[in-house]
C-alpha cells in the first residue's frame, strides 16, 4: 500500500530494488526535490533528448578562470536555473566559496521545498570534469 503522505517521489538513482516487490526503489520527498536540483545544476543545454531546453551554464562556467567574479556569475546561474525549472522550491541563500587550490567551487544551497517551514541545505561541489 502507498504513503499518502509522500506528496513528491522520483528513481533513486542508485538503482537498488526494494526488497519485497524486486522493483527499482523510489525516493521521496526532500530527497527526491534534492537529486532533481542536483540533476538540473550539472545538466547542459542540449543534453536531454526532446528537452534541449531545460539545464543550465554552469559546467560552461567550470572553465572559466577560478575567481570571485565567477562566483558571483554561478550564483547568479543557480537562482535563475532554480527559479526558471523546479516551482516546488523558493530559494532563502545560495553561497558559492572558491576553492582555488582545488579549481573548484564549494556551493551551498538553502531552500524550502513546498509548504515546509524549516529549510533544506543543499551542499555541492563543482569542479571540471575534463
Amino acid at each position: 500500500m502507498a504513503n499518502l503522505n509522500n506528496i513528491y517521489s522520483d528513481l533513486d538513482l542508485t538503482f537498488n530494488r526494494t526488497p519485497v516487490t524486486n522493483d527499482v526503489a523510489l525516493s521521496y520527498d526532500t530527497q527526491s526535490v534534492v537529486r532533481a536540483i542536483r540533476n538540473l545544476l550539472t545538466t547542459s543545454y542540449y543534453e536531454r533528448l526532446f528537452q534541449p531546453g531545460i539545464g543550465s551554464n554552469v559546467n560552461q562556467l567550470l572553465f572559466e578562470p577560478v575567481d570571485q567574479i565567477t562566483a558571483s556569475i554561478l550564483v547568479n546561474e543557480i537562482k535563475t536555473t532554480i527559479k526558471n525549472y523546479d516551482p516546488r522550491v523558493s530559494i532563502n541563500f545560495v553561497n558559492v566559496s572558491v576553492l582555488p587550490d582545488n579549481n573548484s567551487y564549494s556551493v551551498s544551497i538553502s531552500l524550502f521545498i513546498g509548504n515546509n517551514t524549516s529549510a533544506t541545505n543543499v551542499n555541492l561541489t563543482l569542479q571540471r570534469a575534463r
